[in-house]
């Protein structure tokens, strides 16, 4: 079960940058395209991209490896 959740949409070069952070973080993550949702549009189309945690905590881009690395330490089950 993955650990994280990527909000984001394709085409958005800010969520592959993202994306890529999470990989070489090694973290275990699932990519969600807010696009499939209403209310994923609703709530973060001004913001993505945007990691939550299994627990439900919330990093906002701008965020850079290490801040990653931190939320990621802050949120391990």
């Amino acid at each position: 079960m993955a650990n994280f959740t990527l909000y984001h949409t394709d085409g958005c070069h800010l969520c592959e940058m993202a994306d890529e952070l999470l990989i070489a973080a090694n973290a275990s993550f699932v990519a969600k395209d807010i696009m499939h949702s209403e209310q994923l549009i609703e709530l973060y189309q001004t913001s993505i991209p945007v990691v939550e945690s299994h627990q439900g905590e919330k990093l906002f881009w701008p965020f850079d490896a290490e801040q990653l690395a931190q939320f990621i330490a802050d949120n391990k089950e």
